[in-house]
C-alpha cells in the first residue's frame, strides 16, 4: 500500500482537517504527494508571478491556516500524462463525495480541473488538475 513521504504529511498537516481525513483515505487506494499545503505571502505572491495562481496573498484558500486548500499530484509525476490527473481528480472528487455522505467529512471538495463540478471539463477557464479545495 502506498503512503505519504514525510515532507508530504508534513504538507497535508498544514491542511484543514477535512483534507487530511481525504487524503489519509485517498492514499490507500492511489499512490500520490502533496505539493503544497499553506502558502505564506511570498510563496502565494511568487505563485501568482509564476501563473500557477490567479490569486494573489492573501486572497488564495492555501493562505489560511490551517489551509483550505490543498495541491496534489499521482505519483510519480509525469506533468505530461493530463489523463493522470484527470482520472486522479475524479477519483478524489468521488471519494469526497462518499466520505462526506458517510460523514467522515464536513464539506464539499472543490477540484481545480472541475471548477463548476458539472462534470464538463471543457468549459474551464484555467486547469489546476492538482488543486483540491475545501467549498464553505
Amino acid at each position: 500500500m502506498p503512503k505519504f513521504s514525510l515532507s508530504s504529511q508534513i504538507r497535508l498537516f498544514q491542511c484543514q482537517k477535512d483534507l487530511q481525513f481525504l487524503f489519509n483515505e485517498v492514499i490507500k487506494h492511489q499512490d500520490c504527494t502533496i505539493l503544497v499545503g499553506y502558502r505564506n505571502e511570498a510563496a502565494q505572491n511568487a505563485a501568482y508571478k509564476e501563473g500557477k495562481s490567479q490569486l494573489k496573498y492573501p486572497e488564495s484558500k492555501h493562505n489560511k491556516d490551517p489551509s483550505l486548500a490543498v495541491d496534489v499530484a499521482p505519483y510519480p509525476i509525469d506533468w505530461n500524462n493530463i489523463d493522470r490527473f484527470i482520472e486522479f481528480g475524479k477519483f478524489v472528487i468521488a471519494t469526497a463525495k462518499t466520505m462526506k455522505s458517510n460523514k467522515l467529512i464536513t464539506y464539499d471538495i472543490r477540484w481545480g480541473g472541475d471548477w463548476d463540478g458539472d462534470g464538463d471539463l471543457a468549459d474551464q477557464k484555467m486547469n489546476d488538475y492538482v488543486h483540491f479545495e475545501i467549498v464553505k
